[in-house]
């Protein structure tokens, strides 16, 4: 039985357009470009991060962000970045008595910009606060022993990710929830590997309380 509902971020809480496009704008390409690049690495199935080298070979991202930071441009998002069935469906989730957490491959600033947003959640960790990334599976023994049950297969993960998401999740022993939005979702929803590990294919977060319901009877 489910008692614990851990987000991913990018593209399943937030909406990362303002985030790519500043990039764009930092490595000085057309934001269309950027995307339309940055689609193609996604289609081949390549970590999304590839798509720099494209414009500047040996592209360092971390050092870039601190250079982004130092310049005034660093990472950004607030309350109109999130999707807007982000903030109800936590609320929902909450007043269903579960545990709901966040727990995705995100920066340090990122992690301190999301306890800004004071969403109706228990707690929050970030791949830069941990030293350890999806789609390790050291991440997901971390998420599920964030949770207080502690086992895995009382935690539901949502993401919008086939490698670093639903596969790992699913290997970890957890239960999980592909949501059909951003290039990874639409792309991958009907993808036979997600549907092998998947146990829901979401289109909106608002289908998770519906979801639980059906796993307790």
């Amino acid at each position: 039985m489910i008692s614990a509902v851990v987000f991913d971020v990018g593209e399943t809480l937030l909406d990362d357009s303002r985030e790519w496009g500043a990039w764009a704008d930092w490595i000085g390409v057309s934001r269309h470009t950027f995307s339309t690049v940055l689609g193609a690495v996604t289609a081949a199935g390549r970590d999304n991060a590839e798509t720099f080298a494209y414009f500047k070979p040996g592209f360092d991202v971390g050092w870039e962000r601190i250079l982004r930071e130092q310049a005034g441009k660093g990472e950004r998002f607030d309350e109109e970045d999130l999707y807007p069935d982000a903030r109800p469906a936590l609320a929902r989730l909450k007043e269903l008595d579960l545990w709901v957490g966040i727990a995705g491959n995100q920066t340090v600033r990122a992690a301190e910009l999301l306890r800004e947003l004071a969403l109706p959640i228990d707690g929050i960790a970030t791949s830069g606060e941990w030293g350890v990334a999806k789609p390790s599976p050291e991440f997901f023994r971390r998420v599920v022993a964030m949770t207080p049950g502690g086992t895995a297969e009382s935690v539901l993960y949502v993401g919008d990710h086939r490698d670093n998401d639903i596969v790992p999740a699913r290997t970890a022993g957890l239960c999980t929830a592909m949501v059909r939005r951003g290039p990874w979702g639409f792309l991958w929803a009907d993808d036979p590997v997600v549907r092998a590990n998947a146990d829901w294919v979401i289109d909106s977060l608002m289908e998770l309380p519906g979801v639980i319901a059906s796993t307790a009877g």
